[in-house]
């Protein structure tokens, strides 16, 4: 059993891991790489789920962590977690809508939302990572 307080880690390894798999999916797609492209995205929503588990389950059992920082980063820390949490929210149903008519091999509509939910969904990722760190590593 992995211990509460390692949670926010795996879950900033979680948000990375997602994050390099959209990445890698995305240069597949490029390339015309189609079978690359479909395995690597359904291993990032497959990861953002586990994510998505990984993260509730925490903050079921460990609550809210207040940011201590000072300065200016406390403002830096405040736009990047409210922008996360927000698009974070929009992500699961882009997510759902593009995996979704990819898998339907409904193309011109899975590209339609894709090119929206893929920056969204880095965004996201990245943001996590970033907020882990701000709160977890970098706070006093």
């Amino acid at each position: 059993m992995i211990a509460l307080d390692t949670l926010p880690g795996v879950n900033a390894t979680l948000n990375a891991t997602t994050g390099a798999l959209l990445v890698a999916g995305w240069v597949m797609v490029r390339r015309r790489h189609l079978r690359a492209h479909k395995a690597l995205m359904l291993s990032a929503f497959a990861v953002s789920l586990l994510f998505l588990v990984s993260y509730l389950w925490y903050h079921a059992h460990a609550g809210v962590k207040h940011y201590t920082g000072q300065g200016w980063l406390r403002p830096v820390y405040f736009a990047i977690l409210i922008t996360h949490t927000i698009l974070a929210a929009a992500v699961v149903p882009l997510a759902v809508t593009t995996v979704s008519f990819g898998l339907l091999a409904r193309h011109p509509r899975h590209e339609r939302v894709a090119r929206w939910t893929l920056p969204i969904w880095l965004y996201v990722s990245v943001t996590g990572v970033v907020v882990y760190l701000l709160l977890f590593r970098l706070s006093s």
